[in-house]
Order: structure tokens, then sequence, then C-alpha cells
């Protein structure tokens, strides 16, 4: 925070403290002290801060209320009255549905930004929000400043784009990114947007900062986390499939182009709830016979485990043949269980794999003895309708710093979302020579989640790799590269301006990531296993 407000020009700060796990947290937070419920990380950063901004004419937007973005605005109040510093502070109220579904954690609806954009035109210094749309962060400020109504659809569809490219932060600017050798990644600086009243922007960073904006990064967020070509949320649809990017100079990348459209007639509530709790232990298997040693330890702990509703067995094979350390001559067999009952993965699973220590496999031990059992959230989503809380939507209001409450009346207008056509594609490369290669060679790729679903961006760098891409990357041939996809539904979506795939696996991820369904349980390196898998590439583009 202190880096973004002294390395340079800026307006607004946003951050964006929320993820569909943070929600789980701070649900569990809540039980414990119904005045928690936000992100405390967010008050000892404006301790530091608060000032600064305020000597800058720097406004604060933050989704870190959380559970609790009342009790956060508060706070801020108590903090700014401390430090003698005279600050507005403003919140979004009315996403917290969790009364209206009982055996939540936490349920909230993804309100979008024009109770951001009350607040700012009422004159807050700082606004704090709960459960909103990451781009909301963006999109409320920009309509406070160019003074767009809900109906400019194009603009705000503009403001979307740069909004999700900075709300992972440095993945903008060489963080988590697959050509990372491409600039200095070693301390990437934060992203920031230069917005523009037509909705187009300028992705850079400060200067002197770590890290490089370049056409690739931009890409890799842009394709992080969405799927097809239209990006549906509270306040616009934004039409993926229009975006154009260039290079704008250094570090400095500029987003043109962007089409919206309405909204959809629903909002998204995400749910979070208690799935049960789990256990885990890892077994290390070293030297000969890993596959025989394995067997025998799944016998011995068989009937610990008959009484388990899910049992996950999962044989790593690290170890190498004549290996020249014990820790590269090593296998790992992961045994991972879920019951709703804790005593059934507790003291009855660690005890069972305890006692086998001296009379299991020989070389018998485990990376660390399984504990208690532990409790896992899941993650669902539901929709409800954009209406006001007497249609059955959300109550969405902006609570000014002058106790005054403005209630955000929502969409005027909505469209259910559909898929567009599939576009045009390139035309295939001639034939020629090809030789087996890794795809990571000539494609990048930036995976997440979304609940149960992964997701998996894969774009080109270059027209004539599009060309081939575009035709060699269908949805089959993904189900071969990654075969745990075999049986499950994978959709496609191509995105030319892009040059650009992104494919939805569903339901890879189980019930979410907190259920860590999974060895990677929020697919983050889905797409790099993709890029190191091997196939047939034409020798021009290597």
């Amino acid at each position: 925070m202190r880096e973004m407000l002294t390395g340079g020009e800026l307006d607004v700060l946003t951050g964006d403290y929320l993820a569909e796990l943070t929600m789980l947290i701070l649900g569990r937070d809540r039980l414990k002290d119904p005045a928690a419920g936000y992100a405390r990380t967010f008050l000892r950063q404006l301790e530091e801060c608060l000032g600064l901004a305020h000597e800058r004419g720097v406004r604060i937007v933050t989704n870190a209320g959380g559970l609790n973005p009342a009790g956060l605005a508060d706070a801020v109040r108590r903090l700014a009255d401390r430090l003698g510093i005279p600050v507005r502070v403003a919140h979004v109220a009315g996403d917290d549905l969790t009364a209206a579904h009982p055996g939540s954690l936490a349920a909230h609806a993804y309100l979008g930004g024009f109770g951001i954009t009350e607040c700012l035109r009422a004159g807050a210094d700082v606004v704090v929000t709960g459960r909103v749309t990451d781009a909301a962060l963006v999109t409320g400020p920009a309509a406070a400043h160019f003074g767009w109504s809900e109906t400019e659809y194009d603009r705000l569809a503009g403001a979307v784009v740069a909004g999700h490219v900075l709300e992972c932060g440095a993945q903008a600017t060489g963080g988590n990114y697959a050509f990372f050798r491409d600039g200095d990644a070693r301390r990437p600086g934060f992203p920031l947007a230069e917005l523009h009243e037509d909705g187009s922007c300028v992705i850079t960073k400060h200067p002197g900062t770590g890290g490089f904006v370049d056409v690739g990064t931009v890409t890799a967020q842009l394709l992080y986390e969405t799927a097809g070509a239209r990006y549906a949320g509270p306040d616009v649809t934004a039409r993926l499939d229009t975006v154009r990017l260039s290079q704008d100079g250094p570090d400095r990348v500029r987003i043109e182009g962007v089409r919206g459209e309405a909204p959809p007639p629903t909002l998204k509530v995400g749910l979070n709830r208690l799935g049960g709790f789990r256990n885990e232990v890892v077994f290390v298997l070293t030297g000969l016979d890993i596959e025989a040693k394995a067997a025998l330890v799944r016998d011995q702990l068989e009937p610990a485990l008959a009484k388990v509703a899910d049992v996950r067995w999962e044989l790593v094979r690290t170890d190498r043949p004549d290996a020249p350390t014990e820790e590269t001559a090593s296998a790992l067999l992961r045994l991972v269980v879920r019951d709703p009952d804790q005593g059934a993965v507790g003291r009855a699973l660690s005890g069972a794999a305890v006692e086998l220590a001296l009379a299991s496999y020989p070389g018998f031990h485990v990376l660390a003895p399984p504990g208690k059992g532990s409790p896992y959230g899941v993650f669902e989503d539901v929709y409800i309708p954009q209406g006001g809380v007497d249609h059955g939507g959300v109550d969405h209001v902006a609570v000014l710093h002058d106790g005054r409450r403005i209630p955000v009346p929502p969409a005027h207008d909505t469209a259910v979302v559909e898929a567009v056509p599939e576009p045009p594609l390139p035309e295939p490369p001639e034939p020629g020579p090809t030789r087996r290669a890794p795809l990571g060679l000539v494609a990048g790729a930036r995976s997440g989640d979304k609940g149960g679903n992964a997701n998996v961006g894969v774009w080109a760098r270059t027209d004539d790799a599009w060309r081939w891409l575009a035709h060699e990357l269908t949805a089959d041939r993904f189900r071969e590269l990654v075969p745990e996809s075999r049986e499950l539904t994978v959709v496609r979506h191509a995105l030319p301006n892009l040059r650009a795939l992104n494919f939805v696996v569903e339901g890879i991820l189980g019930a979410g990531v907190a259920a860590q369904h999974r060895f990677d349980p929020q697919a983050k390196a889905l797409g790099e296993w993709l890029r190191s898998r091997h196939l047939e590439i034409p020798e021009a583009l290597l």
C-alpha cells in the first residue's frame, strides 16, 4: 500500500481482499466473534498509510469488509480519530444473505459497483464493501469520476476489463507468468490502470518498480478465471472477444474496443458451508518395490478406513532408479480421507497409521503424523433475481459517511447471457515437418478455479502459432493431454482477438478449493502442466 501511494500518481487506491476461500475463513471467524468477519490486515496497512493517502488526496476503495463491512468502516473511523486524520468513511451493504440460506457459514451476493459510486459521489475518502465483484472496485470509481450512467455499457465494460486485469495484483506485472524469464520477475510491482472517459485504458505500473507489463502479461490475466466471450457481472456483460491489446511503450499496454451488453437478470450468490472433516497422511516409500510397498500399507489400513465416507489414495512417483540422494529415491503415497464425523477421520486414522511404524514396509516413515481431523468447507453458487429484496433480490445500499442510506437500484435493463456463436478461425498452417515437443514452447497458459470448475486459458504469441493452436488444441486434444479430464465436460471458447483459447473443465475441483479435492486444489498449476505436455508441433514454430 505504501509503495502504491508513494511510487507515483494515483487517484484511487483499490484493494481486493476476498476470494471464495477467504469468505469461508471469515465465516469461521464470525462464529467465534460476531464483531469479526473483516480482513484485519487492511487495518494494519491503513494505520501506516492513511495519513499518506490523505496528504495526497488519494481515495481508498476496498472489499476488505468481507462479512462485516459496517464493522470495518467503524474500525477505520476509530483508527482515523486516534491518528487525528479527518477522513469520511462510507460502506456498501446488502450483499449478506446468510439468514436466507440456513446451514451456510456465509452466503453473499456479488454486488456491482454503483454502491461504491454513490459513496464517492457523496464525498467519501474511504469506501468499504463486502462481497462485490472484483471488477466493481474499478467500475465504481470510474462511474463516479466520469459521471457514467447505468446503461453506458461499453464504457462500463471497459472498466470491468481494467478491473479484472488489476484484481490479482502482480499477476499483471510478471507474477505467475508463463514467460517470466522475459523480464525481471523477482519483485514485481503492482499494476495500475489509466482510465479514460470512453472506457479504454492503459495498464502500467509505477516507475522504478520491478516486473514488467506487456501484451502477454495482460493477456494472461484477462484469461484468468474467465470462460466464454461474455463475461457477465451485475452492472454489465463485457464482451471479451472485442478486447484489443497493443503495446503503448515500455511497461504500457493499451486496452480498447471493449463492447458491453446489458447485464444478466440474476445475481450470483456464493454459499460457503462446512462439508465435514478431512485428514491426510503422506507415506514415504524409498528404493525398490515401490508398488508393492504401497499395496502393503493400503491393505494394512483398509480395516480402519472401512466406514470412512471418502477415501482417496494417490501414489506420486517422484523416485528415480540408482538415485544419488535418499530423497530422489523416494515416492510419496498420499492418503486423504473425508467424513461428516470428525472421529472417523481423526483418532481412528491417526492411531492406525502411527501403529504401523514398526510393522509395515521397510523404511516406513511419514512426512508428518496425521492430526485429529480438520473441518473443510464447500463452496457452491446459486442465482437470485436482480430485482430488490421485495422481488427475491438484494437490498443494495450505500451507507454514507454522514449516516444517510442511499438505495442502489438493480440494473435498468437485463439480458439473458447466451453463448456467442463460434468465431471464425484463421486458416490452418500449411502441412510441414513436425517435432514432438512441449506445448509451452509455443503457447502460454494461466489457470485457476471457479467453485468446482477449473479454467485454463491458453494463448499464442504469434499469428503463425495461433493458426496452429486454434486447430490443434481442441477440447478432445485437451482431454488427451490432461487425462483426469477425460470423463469430465470440457468446454472450449475461442477468443481470436487475444489469439487465445479458454477451456472450462467442469467438476475437476470437486466441491471447491476448501474441500482439497485434488493435489492442486485451486488448479493454479494446471496450465503449467498442460504446457509441459508433448505433442507434434510444426518445426517452423520451434
